[in-house]
């Protein structure tokens, strides 16, 4: 039997074999942020990969940075989980939570009363914010004062510990893909001459802080972390992106955590990068998920060598439900509608078939 389709074990958890699902926003939780209504089928329905990393989830209402994503903070927002949590257990599945602060890659429209989203500098991406009210040019966000940064360290504590109520296995936290806790880690978008900038050590107090406290909550093996070195989307950029992800990979390893999530290049693009993903996994030391771009022969070689202990799948699970189950018969992919991909209800959401169908 191919490594890929081998159980694993994952701290307490013994997973079914090493194919992860990874986070996708899909836009469809009801008012108040809550979880949509056909959440939990959605996700019973892949509960076949060996842990799903449930979909970025806001740890605040100031975290929001997209229409329609749910969040992990509110009694109602924890009850709609538990619906999730139950029915991929039910299912035999693993499940995690993504936790996530967008900082500047929001829109007034989507923060309270309006106000203007944070940053740890006063810099604008560049693009649109997607909104309810369509796609809007982002703003320059207010950076943040340093008496504010404790409440959010706190913002993602407390959502640590409201996802291990609403029944999952345990949190991922979100420090890639530009938003804040990237932003606050790459010198493109940090700029601040506090304690919380300048420094290599500096820009990466806000993560270490933050995954510090999440295993404050729930534990450090239930907790992993998402990194993206070297993607640039949303405007991101860093002079020296080796030397600052081997810092914050060493600091990691030394924590105990579930794992390492890596999105080895352009996050959904290009793999190109003059970046040594070994020298990652090696400064870490634990449990390593490679991501971007794989496919079944690529996984097995990934393994093989090795270089990764679990891989990630991720668009490819949208409109394959039953993705280990066709990657290990080697069939066909379906390919995803586009124009479903971000809100509506269950179609192109729940009504993708199992190949046997």
């Amino acid at each position: 039997m191919s490594t890929l389709f081998s159980p694993f074990q994952l701290g307490a958890l013994q997973l079914s074999n090493r194919i992860v699902m990874a986070p996708l926003t899909r836009s469809r939780a009801q008012a108040g942020d809550v979880p949509g209504p056909h959440a939990a089928e959605y996700y019973a329905q892949r509960a076949s990969a060996g842990l799903i990393i449930a979909e970025a989830t806001q740890v605040s209402a100031q975290a929001k940075g997209y229409a329609w994503t749910p969040g992990v903070y509110s009694p109602e927002q924890v009850a709609g989980w538990r619906q999730v949590t139950q029915a991929v257990h039910a299912a035999g599945g693993k499940i995690f939570l993504q936790i996530w602060h967008v900082g500047r890659v929001s829109h007034p429209s989507l923060q309270p009363g309006n106000a203007l989203p944070v940053a740890p500098s006063a810099i604008a991406p560049d693009g649109n914010a997607f909104t309810e009210q369509g796609f809007q040019p982002f703003v320059t966000p207010r950076a943040l004062e340093a008496a504010e940064i404790p409440a959010i360290i706190n913002d993602f504590r407390h959502a640590a510990a409201m996802a291990r109520e609403a029944g999952f296995d345990g949190v991922e936290v979100h420090g890639a893909n530009g938003y804040l806790l990237d932003q606050f880690m790459r010198d493109g978008s940090n700029q601040r001459q506090d304690e919380w900038g300048g420094s290599i050590q500096n820009r990466a107090r806000l993560l270490l802080a933050v995954v510090d406290a999440a295993a404050e909550a729930i534990g450090a093996g239930r907790v992993g972390v998402r990194l993206s070195p070297v993607s640039p989307g949303n405007s991101m950029s860093d002079s020296n992106p080796q030397a600052l992800f081997n810092y914050v990979a060493q600091e990691l390893g030394r924590r105990g955590l579930a794992y390492l999530h890596v999105i080895e290049g352009a996050t959904g693009g290009s793999r190109d990068a003059d970046f040594d993903w070994s020298a990652l996994k090696q400064a870490f030391g634990g449990v390593y998920i490679a991501n971007n771009g794989y496919g079944r022969a690529m996984a097995e070689q990934k393994l093989a060598e090795g270089q990764a202990d679990l891989i990630a799948f991720g668009r490819p699970f949208i409109a394959n439900p039953d993705l280990v189950s066709r990657l290990a018969q080697n069939a066909p992919l379906a390919a995803f509608d586009p124009a479903t991909l971000y809100g509506g209800g269950a179609h192109g959401y729940t009504d993708y078939p199992p190949l046997a169908a």
